[in-house]
């Protein structure tokens, strides 16, 4: 016998399976199909006078079917019966005061004293004085509308038909079903509820009971009875047909030639008795595909996402939101992480709520470090000195100026030559406190010495002390200049061009010094006026720089530099050594440019060395150019509780009773208050020994010696300091003694009021809102519009009996329309239109509890739409799934969504691929029929 089946040789159907027999094959249809099993059809389950066994929706699959159930209902474990899902166990319906579970819905209620609003969810309170929607005695059953003469008009929510008496609403099968667990009819006085076939109506009217159930209730006495008839009909049927209870099968049954077959629907697998369904959890499998979270339901599953990740439309995948991408997302920088978000500031400014950036008041830091006055900046801050001072290098400290044309005047730039031992020897000292003054009185010079080959170099050395202590005014031997100004530099003749030019360059070195002297006062005589006392400077200054280029020649050349002691040095050139020709103004300065931050290789690099003054605020620098801004790298400075009187090494430490935190200083702030330190070089205002510690929060006072609280705006995050930091830009904190910055909080009333969209927030937000605060906004639209606001969640602290609260009404009138209000937090978000043409919204804040406050927007619409914008927004099938709710909290999603509510015609823009990847199914499922019956009424 060949196997036809296994070797393929058959003609079965695909939806068949094919049986090998002795002689040939035969071919049946697998389950779900019909026909001889050449060709097979799938059999429409849901077509017949069961539905499928479905008492709801019945959808058919190839070889399968699917039972759903309508909104308000889930389905039953048996996979076929809905019964009534409570909404009011998830988060209480949404509902702001009291959720009552009804078949198939919901309803919101109100506490005494208030009066539900049109978005049927949240609570307004009465007003007791005058015939208006305000009034609880204005009778409507849902909703209130006041009419241009002045009384009131009633109206029902979707699902709803305005009764005779135009007050009271009556139900329809529109709504949750019209309360009918099965099916509903709409008849005159309200729905009539039916049962499926297999089920018979409960005495409520409303419920439906398994036949068999329905048995047992009518009989509770004859159990017994009944049970016995149950036993002799399954024996007379030992021969099961589908005919019969349905072959016994839980849900689909077929006859076969060896007897019923029988299966489950989608969602179910057939136990091992043949008979039973089971629901499966796919949730066990994988995670049943889900991203994040997988909750198992009858027949199927939901997935959800982690907070800061949203739901694709695939209903599986979670994506990470870039809140980044959102408008307004930080002041300054945003960085984007999986399911959240940080922001930072640039340099100078310091975050505050979260997401926003203050300028820091460095001033308000121990007067920013200044030893004198400091003014603060956006971002910066500079110090500045009191008259007869100017600002040292270091930009903080003070020194005293004197007359640059007195006699007593302290050398700038100091070139001293003496001879010693039959040669000259010369010394070039930059003093720290250089001032330039340009003067009509000064003589420049600009002179060039030539070194024989090597390259510029400036190297380090100890011999400066032995040219001081000869350094004895002994006139015959020695000459002395002073100058305001010199700029040294050095640079390399041309290379030898030609095949041997790398083995043997020669390079000449060329210092050139550009020197600025004064005419001294004291040349000037009766008989030697201004010119001639210039002409004599000028002679004496040609004289000492004779001897300059003799010492330079002979390398008897030293340079101090801040208080570093230097020697011009020619380095025999590296035949190996590509060299870099400095340019004019620059100087190879060897392996090292400097050392403070640590000294770099720079052997090929040039450098100028200019000594010059605190005109332009700069002290002694050897510059590199290639840094930023030919930025100076400083000899090495004092460390911090140390100090010395050009901020440069050798230092000194502290004295007892003062301290220093900041490196390369010339003075020591003072405890101040007679106070001490336990040792010398303190570096801190907590080394002072106060006379009691103050917490955070607090400030040293060090006249009373006491613990004073930091004032409000300020705030003191360290234990013992002698200061309170001031909050950020224009924030404030709420009470004094606040201890960190996030206490600093912006008053300002957040928003933006447009004419089609806007939107308004709680101040500081995303931050706590401060204490006492009161806002009011006005949304007054173009005419012809209406407002539609969405609340996404609102943060407001539940135990503060209502003392902060956001209240929506017509005006600022307490009796006006009110169309929300709210003292509570509320996470699910609410969607509603405004009951009134023009807003007015006040938030207003008490001393208490603080939170996060809120960010609502809003769109205006063609008010010929207000029928269907209502009809969405009343409709609870818009908030009773996670995924609708979700998409009320994304903002890409709101945008998009108000874009069109604002300009229908954009709806265009958005593809039908688009919106598919934007938005769930079942979201745009339930807009579509909406939309459909609005524009389509009569279809």
């Amino acid at each position: 016998d060949v196997d036809e089946c296994a070797l393929g040789l058959d003609d079965c159907h695909p939806d068949a399976i094919c049986q090998n027999t002795p002689k040939l094959y035969k071919c049946m249809c697998k389950v779900g199909y019909t026909s001889e099993g050449k060709k097979c059809e799938d059999i429409d389950e849901c077509d017949n006078d069961f539905n499928g066994g479905c008492v709801h929706e019945c959808f058919n699959i190839p070889g399968n079917y699917r039972c759903t159930c309508y909104d308000g209902f889930m389905l039953a474990h048996d996979g076929h019966n809905c019964l009534d899902m409570d909404e009011c166990v998830f988060n209480n319906g949404g509902c702001q005061h009291v959720c009552v579970n009804t078949v198939g819905s919901y309803e919101c209620r109100c506490k005494a004293g208030f009066f539900l609003s049109d978005n049927q969810h949240t609570c307004i309170h009465r007003s007791e004085e005058g015939m208006s929607c305000m009034n609880k005695d204005h009778g409507c059953a849902h909703i209130c509308r006041e009419t241009p003469k002045g009384g009131v008009a009633c109206e029902c929510r979707p699902g709803f038909e305005l009764s005779k008496n135009q007050r009271s609403c009556i139900l329809t099968c529109n709504h949750g079903n019209g309360g009918c667990q099965h099916t509903c009819d709409d008849a005159e006085h309200g729905p009539v509820c039916g049962c499926h076939p297999k089920y018979v109506l409960h005495a409520d009217g409303r419920t439906c009971l398994e036949r068999e159930e329905a048995a047992v209730e009518v009989s509770e006495g004859n159990t017994t009875a009944a049970a016995d008839v149950d036993k002799r009909v399954k024996r007379r049927l030992l021969m099961e047909t589908c005919a019969v209870n349905n072959g016994g099968c839980d849900r689909t049954c077929k006859d076969t030639s060896t007897g019923v077959h029988c299966s489950c629907p989608v969602g179910f697998t057939l136990q091992f008795d043949g008979k039973t369904c089971k629901d499966i959890d796919e949730c066990q499998s994988n995670n049943g595909g889900c991203d994040h979270f997988c909750k198992n339901t009858v027949g199927s599953f939901d997935c959800s996402c982690r907070k800061g990740f949203k739901l694709l439309t695939d209903e599986k995948s979670c994506q990470d939101i870039d809140e980044c991408s959102f408008e307004r997302a930080c002041d300054h920088t945003c960085v984007n992480h999986p399911g959240t978000f940080e922001c930072a500031c640039d340099k100078g400014y310091a975050l505050y709520g979260f997401t926003h950036c203050g300028d820091i008041n460095e001033c308000s830091i121990n007067n920013g470090g200044c030893q004198q006055l400091c003014v603060n900046t956006l971002g910066d801050y500079e110090c500045l000195c009191h008259s007869n001072y100017k600002l040292h290098w270091n930009k903080k400290d003070c020194v005293e100026t004197k007359d640059p044309l007195s006699d007593n005047v302290s050398p700038k730039v100091l070139l001293h030559c003496i001879k010693s031992g039959g040669s000259d020897r010369c010394f070039l000292s930059c003093s720290p406190d250089i001032q330039v003054f340009s003067d009509a009185s000064a003589i420049k010079i600009s002179v060039t010495f030539k070194l024989n080959e090597g390259k510029c170099s400036l190297k380090k050395t100890e011999m400066f002390q032995e040219g001081l202590e000869q350094m004895t005014p002994e006139r015959q031997n020695s000459v002395m200049e002073s100058f305001h100004y010199v700029n040294l530099t050095c640079s390399s003749g041309k290379k030898v061009h030609g095949a041997l030019s790398r083995l043997t360059a020669t390079r000449e070195i060329f210092i050139t010094a550009d020197f600025e002297l004064e005419t001294s006062r004291k040349e000037v005589t009766d008989t030697c006026d201004v010119r001639c006392a210039r002409k004599k400077t000028e002679k004496r200054f040609r004289k000492t720089i004779r001897t300059l280029r003799k010492t330079v020649s002979r390398d008897q050349f030293r340079i101090r530099v801040s208080g570093t002691d230097h020697e011009v040095a020619r380095k025999a050139l590296k035949p190996s050594e590509p060299q870099q020709s400095c340019g004019v103004g620059q100087l190879h300065p060897g392996n090292r440019c400097g050392e403070l931050g640590g000294s770099w290789e720079r052997s090929t690099s040039c450098v100028s060395l200019l000594c010059r003054g605190l005109a332009s605020s700069e002290g002694p620098w050897l510059t590199c150019p290639g840094e930023r801004g030919g930025l100076g790298v400083q000899n090495s400075g004092c460390s911090p509780g140390e100090y010395s009187p050009d901020g440069f090494k050798p230092c000194l430490p502290c004295p007892l009773g003062t301290y220093q935190p900041e490196a390369g200083r010339v003075s020591c702030f003072p405890c101040g208050g007679g106070l001490t330190t336990r040792h010398s070089g303190a570096s801190l205002f907590q080394d002072c020994e106060t006379k009691v510690q103050c917490s955070p929060g607090h400030f040293y006072n060090t006249t009373t010696h006491r613990c004073i609280r930091c004032a409000i705006g300020t705030y003191q995050p360290e234990f013992g300091q002698n200061y309170c930091i001031s909050c950020p830009g224009n924030t404030t904190t709420d009470f004094d003694g606040s201890t960190n910055v996030t206490q600093c909080k912006n008053r300002q009333c957040g928003g933006e009021l447009g004419d089609y969209t806007g939107y308004i927030e709680s101040p500081n937000y995303p931050g706590d809102y401060p204490a006492n605060t009161e806002c009011t906004w006005n949304i007054n639209p173009p005419p012809k519009r209406r407002i539609l606001i969405v609340v996404p969640e609102i943060f407001l602290p539940i135990e503060d009996e209502c003392g902060d609260y956001l209240v929506m009404r017509k005006s600022s009138s307490s009796n006006s329309v009110t169309t929300y209000e709210t003292c509570q937090t509320y996470e699910r978000p609410i969607a509603f239109t405004s009951r009134s043409k023009k807003l007015w919204i006040q938030f207003k804040s008490n001393e208490g509890n603080s939170a996060k406050g809120f960010q609502v927007p809003y769109v205006t619409y063609d008010e010929d739409y207000q029928e269907l914008i209502e009809d969405i927004v009343r409709d609870g099938r818009l908030y009773a799934s996670e995924n609708h709710q979700e998409i009320l909290k994304d903002k890409k999603l709101i945008k998009a969504l108000f874009d069109v509510l604002a300009h229908p015609q954009n709806y265009f823009k958005y593809t039908a691929q688009e919106s598919r990847e934007m938005f769930p199914r079942s979201f745009i499922r339930l807009l579509r029929s909406k939309v459909s019956r609005f524009l389509r009424p009569y279809k």
